[in-house]
């Protein structure tokens, strides 16, 4: 019985320790109304320097365009996918960014009916020693119009999970990502001109988590226990945070423009500006699934590296020894590259056979994703191997040399423009019996390699001609 109370504990702390925040709050009694929340980019729009002066602007409708509808697993809903109140939403985001003065539009009739009703009960009710009625405060006039909306929801864009069960014990973890794209515009009101356009995207995030057990523990005694949570990221905050960010981004591109400036004078204008052209740089170079596109434009590459090399011959006593790597690749295209290795390594065979080889080597290389910080990659090639040891054997002497081939992969990690990391390790098989100063069977010897080193990159790849 203990195995299982472990087993089922292991389970327990799993739950706790991949969700404990949603775990430890669960609802359990109704709670009070609060006031909304806040997103990261409201932090944002409260923190923008006040402007030279408020920016009259009017939204007549910003809107869901996507007419989506909720997907559910049976039957059909007219619950729309994402809010229909993204006007009040922008609306509240311009206020926020205290940038603007936003003026009633969207339900435009309703006020011009209540200001008809008090029009027309003030003369009615107009006292004949008043000369005449008090007139209305004239409305406000918008300089610039709002428009756009939500253009696109995606679902599905990213899905995945992982799961384990044995012996009726087990657990699995699964997310799905959305997608949300709306689009903003100012129009002027004196000349109809669109003076900027901005568009933003924000990802939605569910996850779920569940673990159980299915289990006889005794004869006709049946064991089930099984426990989890899913979190969904909720639609509204994230169509809030994309508004907010599309207010903030509008604002700062007003400014780059000359459109507006702010109350702190040219300085401040200019070290926004510089912040903007960062941030803009950096998403630029992000791709879609929030992977950082990197240039790496060098044509030229020198790899430094150590590690370890370890024979497969004719002996079962092969232990790892040391191995030093010097190499230089030439990038032809973004995925491509050609190269030449040296390798100065020893191979250990048994206590008393262990001799230092030097390895040339020429090989093509493909890396998996080019532009990313992280990249797998694979490479083969084909070489010899010499022979740097005074032999005590009957086989080898000082100066012997075999033809090898090479087949490995690795990761590679980039720090900065001109530095990355890698971890590679190959298969090198050779054309003779030799290697380890030994001839048995029909088999030839081969030897693997394992390295860790930096990568040095320079020199630039084509021209711009533009």
């Amino acid at each position: 019985m203990r195995p299982l109370i472990t087993k089922l504990v292991i389970l327990a702390w799993f739950v706790v320790l991949s969700g404990c925040g949603a775990y430890f709050n669960q609802p359990i009694i109704n709670e009070d109304a609060r006031i909304a929340e806040t997103t990261k980019q409201t932090e944002k729009l409260f923190n923008l320097p006040e402007p030279e002066k408020l920016i009259v602007v009017g939204v007549y409708n910003f809107k869901d365009q996507t007419g989506q509808y909720k997907n559910i697993e049976n039957g059909s809903t007219f619950s729309t996918a994402v809010t229909q109140g993204a006007t009040t939403i922008l609306i509240k985001a311009l206020e926020d960014s205290k940038w603007f003065t936003p003026i009633e539009r969207e339900n435009f009739g309703n006020l011009l009916n209540e200001r008809n009703i008090i029009r027309t009960t003030r003369q009615e009710y107009l006292n004949t020693e008043d000369a005449q009625a008090q007139k209305l405060s004239p409305l406000l006039f918008a300089g610039i119009l709002l428009e756009g909306g939500i253009i696109s929801y995606d679902t599905n864009v990213l899905t995945g999970g992982v799961g384990a069960r044995y012996f009726g014990a087990g657990g699995s973890s699964q997310y799905r990502q959305d997608r949300i794209t709306i689009y903003l515009r100012a129009v002027s009101t004196s000349t109809g001109e669109i003076i900027k356009t901005v568009n933003v995207s924000k990802t939605i995030l569910s996850q779920a988590v569940d673990v159980g057990i299915f289990r006889y523990v005794k004869f006709q005694r049946l064991l089930e226990a099984e426990t989890g949570f899913t979190k969904n990221e909720p639609t509204q905050l994230a169509v809030q945070e994309a508004i907010e960010k599309a207010v903030e981004q509008l604002i700062l591109e007003g400014i780059k423009d000359q459109l507006w400036k702010t109350k702190d004078g040219p300085e401040k204008d200019a070290e926004i500006i510089s912040a903007f052209e960062l941030e803009k740089e950096l998403e630029a170079n992000t791709s879609l699934y929030d992977r950082r596109y990197l240039k790496n434009d060098h044509r030229h590459t020198l790899n430094v590296s150590a590690g370890l090399a370890l024979v497969d011959g004719d002996y079962t006593s092969g232990i790892l020894d040391y191995n030093f790597e010097l190499g230089y690749k030439f990038k032809i295209v973004d995925r491509f590259s050609i190269g030449l290795t040296n390798q100065f390594f020893r191979l250990n065979s048994t206590n008393d056979t262990n001799h230092w080889w030097l390895n040339h080597a020429l090989f093509a290389e493909y890396t998996v994703l080019p532009h990313d910080r992280l990249t797998p990659f694979a490479y083969a090639g084909g070489g010899y191997m010499y022979f740097t040891d005074e032999s005590d054997g009957m086989y080898l002497q000082n100066g012997d040399t075999f033809l090898t081939l090479k087949l490995g992969a690795g990761l590679e990690y980039v720090v900065s423009d001109k530095i990355s990391f890698v971890l590679k390790g190959d298969w090198n098989p050779t054309f003779t019996d030799k290697i380890d100063n030994e001839i048995r069977g029909r088999r030839d010897d081969y030897f693997f390699t394992f390295a860790g080193g930096l990568n040095f990159h320079f020199g630039t790849s084509k021209k711009n001609t533009r």
